[in-house]
């Protein structure tokens, strides 16, 4: 599984860098406020598809752009594939933009891949195998102290409720920390957190092709992943809080209450 999500994000990546010299042919399109497609996400798409069906013709397959579809907790494999995470920035030419591969069994990620197209760095895991990057075993930080902390989130676009709690989360981790960061790739991200680059990652709403992939990563380097509750994450629509053990209480103290919307 971990060989067929590896080469259809090969395959992906190398389309989106043909896109990436042809930007006359993105065909750029609106799906909701602040939030757009592009050929070049519908173009990854079927070719990760591609690979995916000709290698597991009876794999559930469900894509952002609406490739194919079925129960995300098949008893599997179920690839949950994000082919541009991070279109904005690849829209506009800023390098940080992904290629996400999350492979699930019975709802639960058993292998992943996260592609930064722009840099070439790949990082890949399996369940009980552990986590790499670039084929090099990686780790969570071991940093604990919050003031040499750097800390990552994503900004909701869409619903004022949504952009009021997550304010409300910035400013006890921005009081306390050395900073944070808001690059607009959540599997980027995740992956960021997984080879000890942030300390954590959280964001309110993402979707599961979002994460199927970095829960695996961060969980298999160490960490911890749950919502903010702090149930454990599932690969499925919500809230997300990923870190190094030392800074998973930390960070829930502080953004399990103010992420939560405000009751009238």
């Amino acid at each position: 599984m971990l060989a067929t999500a590896v080469a259809a994000a090969a395959k992906a990546a190398t389309v989106i860098r043909d896109f990436a010299a042809r930007p006359e042919a993105l065909d750029v399109r609106r799906k909701s406020p602040s939030d757009y497609v592009s050929a070049a996400d519908h173009a990854a798409e079927e070719a990760i598809a591609a690979i995916v069906h000709e290698r597991h013709p009876d794999a559930v397959f469900i894509g952002e752009e609406g490739g194919a579809g079925g129960a995300i907790d098949a008893p599997g494999p179920v690839f949950v594939v994000d082919p541009l995470d991070g279109t904005t920035n690849f829209l506009h030419g800023f390098p940080w933009y992904a290629v996400s591969i999350g492979v699930l069994a019975h709802g639960e990620p058993v292998a992943g891949v996260v592609l930064n197209v722009a840099s070439g760095e790949l990082f890949t895991a399996t369940a009980g195998g552990g986590a790499r990057r670039n084929g090099e075993v990686i780790r969570v930080s071991p940093v604990t102290e919050p003031d040499r902390a750097l800390f990552a989130t994503g900004a909701p676009f869409r619903k004022a409720d949504e952009i009021d709690a997550w304010f409300r989360t910035l400013r006890p981790v921005l009081e306390a920390s050395s900073g944070i960061r808001r690059a607009g790739a959540a599997a980027l991200d995740l992956a960021d957190v997984a080879c000890g680059r942030f300390e954590a990652f959280w964001e309110l709403t993402l979707n599961p092709w979002d994460v199927a992939a970095g829960i695996l990563l961060v969980r298999e380097a160490g960490g911890v992943v749950t919502d903010l509750a702090g149930a454990p994450k599932r690969v499925e629509r919500g809230a997300i809080l990923a870190a190094n053990p030392a800074f998973h209480p930390w960070m829930l103290e502080r953004v399990r209450v103010a992420g939560a919307p405000e009751r009238s």
